[in-house]
């Protein structure tokens, strides 16, 4: 399983494209994986023929996870006999989740585990899909435990229920990741409500309930013994904030379960509030030398280009250039320090048909002109929503626009993209009555393009001055440049 992202810890095989047997080219798309920042076909590093698929579709699995095998010849590679014990024999913790997942809606990451591929001995097998440019990030390939090649996921040992208790999950089936979760934080599953399938416990649960309890200042005390479940819902203890419970659905109300992207999306804004502290500042932006400059040009920029010339790379050029000025913001907080960093990679929001969102980035975007930022955002954006974007199209970013401006909003707070310091949103624009000063010192009223930029910082990095210095130097760049000269 490649890096899909610098956050990026496991991902969900979506589809396979070829089937064992098939000839796969170099670069050639090998298989579908959706992980919480992208969707994306994964290309072939090797080629020669698939005769390997070790984890199944609908399955997630960790970073580096060997996925398939490539020979040189369709039978090169041909598994053992199975000569190892049944699946019905494997660990309890290997255990499926009770529904089979889609492509359409997944099942969350903690409910499913990868599917062991065989320890059989293959005579020139390539381990793929990491590709020649994730492999500096994925590390090397961990050796899976001895299985058979079909081996499927095994059902709950005796003794684990094959469902929810009526306790919010406390006897029903956890996987590996929700059930390490709990023990390093101690918890029992009799303080959770699940609401996986069927009830179960996910990942997302676990840290939900964590999260609250650390906001409400409690420790946590030590797991029970196994005990047996209590027959109704377990009470919370004295003192203690519980995580809270999942709305139940009316007759009328309609269930969306939430896909991949939108869930893992959820867990990440929450993690971001939860470590950044989180501060806003807002200034006011005069967008008339901009607005004459795209009124004189968008035809002959529509014609040469063959986009529409809006203010986002104009911003976005501005951004660029105002950071060097105020390089703490382009940063990131390591350990006991700030990580401020030499290129800017300028990462954008892209809604994705409102379905999700997802921030590609365009690297090195301290050497691009005007132009360039906006041909490279555009393709960017267009990729995205093709679901086309690479993993390195989607890591690096050092500093973040967010630009719900075309839906006319006034003032947006946006959640930081960890691990950055600071976030941008370009709201609204819109013709306003303001008081223009002449050369001569004398004052007028004037209809001017107006608009809101709007800065998430994390002040554990930066305080309000700097952030707001860099508002100021921002709106002065956008109001004063020679944007004619840009184009």
């Amino acid at each position: 399983m490649p890096q899909l992202g610098e956050t990026v810890t496991e991902g969900t095989i979506i589809r396979w494209l070829k089937q064992v047997g098939d000839h796969v080219a170099h670069d050639e798309p090998l298989f579908e994986v959706s992980t919480d920042k992208v969707d994306s076909e994964v290309p072939s590093s090797e080629e020669g023929y698939l005769t390997e698929i070790l984890v199944e579709e609908g399955a997630t699995v960790d970073v580096g996870t060997r996925l398939a095998v490539v020979s040189e010849s369709a039978d090169g590679a041909a598994p053992a006999p199975a000569t190892e014990a049944p699946a019905a024999e494997a660990p309890a913790a290997e255990a499926p989740a009770a529904e089979a997942p889609s492509a359409e809606a997944p099942a969350p990451a903690s409910q499913l585990a990868p599917v062991a591929p065989s320890a059989a001995a293959e005579p020139a097998p390539v381990a793929v899909p990491v590709p020649p440019a994730l492999a500096a990030t994925a590390g090397p390939t961990p050796q899976p435990a001895a299985a058979p090649a079909n081996a499927r996921p095994a059902p709950a040992a005796a003794g684990a229920s094959a469902g929810p208790d009526s306790n919010g999950g406390a006897g029903s089936l956890l996987s590996p990741v929700v059930r390490k979760l709990l023990n390093e934080h101690s918890i029992s599953p009799s303080e959770l409500r699940g609401t996986g399938a069927g009830g179960r416990i996910t990942r997302a649960d676990v840290l939900s309930y964590i999260d609250s309890r650390a906001a409400s200042g409690q420790t946590a005390p030590a797991p029970a013994a196994a005990a047996p479940a209590p027959a109704g819902p377990a009470p919370a203890p004295a003192g203690r904030a519980m995580a809270f419970p999942p709305a139940g659905a009316g007759e009328r109300d309609e269930i969306v379960p939430f896909t991949n992207i939108r869930r893992l999306t959820a867990e990440h804004m929450v993690r971001s509030k939860a470590t950044s502290a989180h501060t806003l500042v807002v200034i006011e932006a005069d967008y008339e030398g901009i607005e004459r400059v795209r009124r004189a040009n968008k035809d002959r920029f529509k014609q040469e280009e063959g986009m529409s010339l809006t203010y986002l790379p104009f911003v976005a050029r501005a951004v660029v250039d105002v950071l060097r000025d105020f390089p703490h913001l382009n940063a990131s907080v390591g350990d006991d320090a700030l990580l401020v960093h030499r290129d800017v990679n300028l990462g954008i929001a892209v809604d994705l048909d409102r379905q999700g969102l997802i921030v590609p980035v365009l690297h090195n975007a301290d050497g691009q002109s005007l132009r360039g930022i906006a041909r490279a955002f555009s393709d960017l954006a267009e990729r995205a929503r093709n679901r086309r974007l690479s993993a390195d199209d989607i890591s690096g970013g050092t500093f973040t626009i967010t630009n719900p401006g075309p839906f006319g909003t006034f003032i947006t707070a946006p959640i930081i993209n960890q691990p950055q310091v600071g976030i941008l949103s370009t709201d609204g624009v819109k013709r306003r009555p303001v008081v223009v000063t002449a050369a001569d010192g004398t004052e007028a009223i004037a209809i001017h393009s107006v608009g809101m930029l709007g800065l998430s910082f994390d002040h554990r990095a930066v305080d309000g001055a700097y952030a707001s210095a860099f508002l100021r130097s921002l709106a002065q760049e956008i109001e004063t440049r020679d944007w004619a000269a840009e184009l």
